[in-house]
Formats: structure tokens, sequence, C-alpha cells
């Protein structure tokens, strides 16, 4: 399954331009969805060396490869269109994509909550 993944806000706490803390939770389950072999694509409004840190943080900290970044590889062959095909998206900005909300802070994915999902829809 092909799975597009934003990065400030779902991998990270907010801290744009930088690198916000780890968002709890969201390691082990991008690193599950990785071992069940599923194809992770960052998908992040970031550009130039802030989307390079991103990228880096996913395969250092992460320890991931990715199958893409802010683009599905195998896309151009059937269609020109700039949207990131994906089968599901995690995003902070989604409709319906839990949140943790901290104080005095923006909110979050609550990865807990997306695990539960993905387990039901049988992704992991």
């Amino acid at each position: 399954m092909i799975i597009a993944i934003d990065f400030d806000g779902t991998v990270v706490e907010h801290e744009y331009p930088d690198i916000g803390a780890q968002v709890p939770h969201a390691r082990r389950v991008i690193k599950r969805l990785a071992e069940r072999n599923h194809k992770l694509i960052l998908y992040t409004m970031r550009s130039g060396d802030e989307l390079n840190d991103a990228v880096r943080y996913i395969k250092t900290v992460i320890e991931i490869d990715l199958y893409g970044v802010n683009a599905n590889p195998q896309q151009s062959e059937w269609t020109d269109s700039p949207k990131v095909y994906a089968e599901v998206y995690i995003d902070d900005a989604a409709l319906g994509c839990p949140l943790i909300y901290p104080i005095n802070k923006r909110p979050f994915v609550d990865w807990l909550k997306v695990e539960e999902q993905l387990i039901y829809r049988n992704i992991l």
C-alpha cells in the first residue's frame, strides 16, 4: 500500500523551519508500516534545505527508506497530475485525523489512535 505521511505536526511537533520534538509513537508506527513493506512517501510543504533536513531526519532518526519525497515515483507513468497519489494520507491537517491538543502548542497526530485505525483496516 502507498502511504503519504506529512512531517510537521505528524512526525515531529510544529517548529518550522526547525525540526520539533518527535511526536509520541510516530517512529514506532512508521517503522511498523515500513516493516510491512508499505511504500511510504514523505508528503510535506517543506522545500530546499528544510526539506533536506526532514528527509535526513526520516532516514537517520526514524530509520526507514522512503519510497518517495513529495512525489509518487510511479505516478508519471499514468498521469501528469502534480497531486501525490497515495492510498492513505496521514496528516495533522487532514479532516478526521486523530490529534493531541497540548496546552499552548499546535496540535499533532495521535499515533496510538492512528495505529488503531491502521489495525482495524488491516494495514498493520
